[in-house]
């Protein structure tokens, strides 16, 4: 199954599930206690620390919800906060970052990339934990729009249309999806 965020990020051959780590998680619970899928993809777009370009793509299993105060050592959590999927939908080793928040100071997100972590998305966290407690295999599959500086919502606009035409042409190309016209 395939599923994606909501809102303005739609597609004709992905379901919603929400923007966001709560509206996400609670939407695909919901799924899943009524329709459990064999398997998991998100797509969807997310902003870069700096390794990736604008409209790269970049595959991943694994996700954290590390936010911006970790980085200045002023908070601590006693959750999981980094999650993997045990699938082989994907190879990346690239983590994507989830947080209810988009990071606008790049001197200081940037820091993320010494732990592995390269890219930012709402809501992909909530979607590898939900996964994980129903024993669903997931990955995700990402465009990167923006980079994670204050210009970061003026460029994820102004790339986000062009972004999604090449998501999908990407999941054409690796025969994920049929050609939707």
């Amino acid at each position: 199954m395939i599923v994606c965020a909501g809102r303005n990020e739609t597609f004709s051959f992905a379901e919603p599930m929400g923007v966001g780590l709560i509206e996400s998680a609670i939407n695909l619970t919901r799924r899943c206690l009524f329709d459990k899928p064999d398997f998991l993809l998100f797509i969807g777009s997310a902003g870069s620390y700096g390794e990736h370009n604008i409209f790269d793509i970049v595959e991943s299993k694994r996700s954290s919800n590390l936010e911006i105060s970790f980085l200045r050592d002023d908070s601590y959590t006693p959750l999981d906060n980094v999650l993997e999927s045990e699938n082989k939908l994907v190879k990346n080793d690239t983590i994507v970052n989830s947080s209810n928040y988009i990071s606008t100071n790049f001197e200081l997100a940037k820091n993320y990339n010494n732990y592995g972590i390269g890219i930012e998305n709402m809501e992909f966290f909530s979607i590898v934990q939900v996964a994980r407690e129903f024993e669903i295999p997931v990955a995700g599959i990402f465009v990167i729009t923006n980079y994670t500086n204050k210009n970061a919502h003026e460029d994820f606009m102004k790339n986000h249309k062009e972004a999604m035409s090449k998501l999908t042409k990407y999941l054409i190309d690796k025969n994920i999806i049929k050609y939707d016209a």
